[in-house]
């Protein structure tokens, strides 16, 4: 009965208009009275983003089954991946609810707030990792914003191309930037490749005039701890003019 509701309000949606169709029109032409549809929807709203509940479900349970061992970036990151499979479940359906969200003002609203809740869930599960480092919470929201930025930027693409292509493919493009901008590196830097100042920006890389004592370039790296190891080899080869 939740699906024959969902495929009613769609048709009539795309018939007669959202604003045009109440729930009564969506109940006759789905056969059923209003006390059925209010008991799957509490509003018109909810019937057009039918599965963020369970979404949201999903991804509180996955980030509640975390261990240690779990990388915290890169978990979140794994818990955006599952709104993708939502959307991913059903590309017409999604291309259909992106077009129509995008006409209704009051379904934008809405569909901000489904977002909020989402980023608020990654956020959380951060700040209990994140506990009694400087920043802590900080660090959390920052990186919560980004992967729900990052994830959404992808996922928009996808659906304005109407679906085509490997949603995945373009998702995990995006949420890379996340990784490598704030996840730890694979293999932690050591002193003998850099000098870590955690409170410090990364400096430009600036090789040193050679001297009778010192005919090598010397080449000082001042990073943040944690930085990815690649970046800064990168840095050092670009500077000794290494290709």
């Amino acid at each position: 009965m939740r699906d024959a509701l969902v495929a009613a309000a769609f048709r009539l949606f795309l018939e007669r208009g959202y604003e045009q169709t109440t729930v009564d029109d969506i109940v006759a032409l789905a056969g059923v009275g209003r006390r059925s549809f209010f008991r799957y929807f509490p509003s018109k709203e909810d019937v057009v983003f039918p599965d963020h509940e369970r979404c949201l479900a999903d991804m509180t349970a996955f980030l509640a089954a975390s261990g240690k061992e779990h990388e915290p970036v890169r978990r979140v990151c794994d818990a955006a991946r599952l709104v993708l499979l939502m959307y991913a479940e059903n590309p017409s359906f999604s291309v259909q609810r992106y077009r129509l969200t995008k006409q209704v003002p009051g379904l934008r609203a809405y569909e901000l707030s489904v977002v909020w809740r989402y980023e608020r869930a990654l956020a959380e599960y951060l700040r209990g990792r994140f506990t009694g480092r400087p920043d802590g919470n900080l660090h959390a929201d920052v990186i919560a914003a980004a992967v729900v930025a990052a994830h959404n930027n992808a996922l928009r693409s996808w659906l304005r191309s109407a679906g085509q292509g490997d949603a995945s493919t373009t998702v995990d493009h995006a949420l890379g930037y996340v990784q490598s901008a704030f996840g730890a590196p694979p293999t932690a830097p050591t002193a003998s490749t850099l000098t870590a100042a955690t409170a410090r920006p990364v400096f430009p890389l600036l090789p040193m005039p050679p001297t009778d004592e010192m005919p090598d370039d010397v080449v000082v790296v001042v990073s943040r701890r944690g930085a990815p190891l690649w970046r800064v080899v990168q840095e050092i080869e670009t500077t000794l003019g290494r290709d």
